[in-house]
């Protein structure tokens, strides 16, 4: 004989059937918004960029060797390379001794025997110019070769990613995808589409600009390629706060079902 359904059953299967859909809702997800250019077919994309080689500013550490024919006139130039601590001398993040030219508030290095050299707003090759004038033209070394280094490039990576956190690298050129690989990339709860980029400038003015990382046009962009000192911030996106607050009001939730479930057991209907 088949049972009758009672208004008990219904009401079991009801807050059975509440607590699926409670489970599985958000489940679903939209895979283009957790993929890097959706639309990109095999191409090839002309670069825009004829120098990304990095402007030197305030508070750059530079690594600045001279060699020449004869190293015994060419010893004194390399001296701030390996002096004791002084004022060339800047601490790194680990708390090791760096050695090497910091660039002073007023954008200038103390250079041996030339002195004051102003290197704010120049490159790498432009300040390997103005070293190599000044040195030949005083006949203080004949055809010197001169090796310059950016010791403090850094970048930081903040808000969803795997490891935020502020990462000096050797390699001068930087894009901004391989600042978020340094950060073990984006988590499925980032904002891809809004990534924001902070970057000071010359003035110390902040300069704000929303970066979509599911768009083709990012490797055209002039931000694609970062400078010393930007700050990259991944958004929280919606689901990850969604996600946050059912956890949060989860064992609420969870409390007033068991106790309808054990209230239904035990009324007569």
């Amino acid at each position: 004989m088949k049972k009758k359904t009672t208004s008990k059953d219904l009401l079991f299967v009801s807050l059975v059937g509440l607590i699926a859909m409670y489970i599985f809702s958000g489940c679903s997800a939209d895979t283009t918004k957790l993929t890097y250019f959706n639309k990109l077919s095999d191409t090839t994309i002309a670069s825009k960029f004829k120098n990304v080689e990095p402007v030197l500013q305030v508070n750059d550490l530079l690594s600045i060797t001279v060699s020449s024919l004869n190293p015994e006139a060419t010893a004194i130039f390399n001296a701030p390379n390996e002096s004791t601590p002084n004022a060339n001398v800047a601490t790194a993040g680990n708390n090791t001794l760096t050695i090497g030219y910091l660039v002073n508030p007023l954008g200038d290095i103390q250079f041996p025997v030339l002195g004051n050299i102003h290197v704010e707003g120049l490159t790498k090759s432009q300040l390997n110019a103005v070293l190599f004038k000044q040195l030949t033209e005083k006949k203080l070394l004949v055809d010197p070769i001169i090796t310059i280094r950016l010791l403090n490039f850094k970048v930081s990576v903040l808000g969803e990613v795997l490891r935020p956190g502020v990462f000096t690298v050797q390699n001068e050129k930087l894009s901004i995808l391989e600042a978020l690989g340094l950060a073990g990339d984006i988590t499925m709860y980032g904002k891809r589409d809004n990534v924001m980029l902070i970057r000071e400038t010359a003035k110390g003015e902040k300069t704000v600009r929303r970066i979509n990382m599911n768009s083709n046009d990012l490797f055209t962009s002039p931000y694609y390629y970062l400078k010393s000192n930007d700050i990259v911030y991944v958004e929280i996106s919606e689901n990850r706060v969604i996600k946050e607050r059912n956890l949060m009001i989860l064992p609420v939730v969870l409390g007033v079902i068991t106790l309808l479930i054990i209230v239904a057991q035990n009324v007569t209907w």
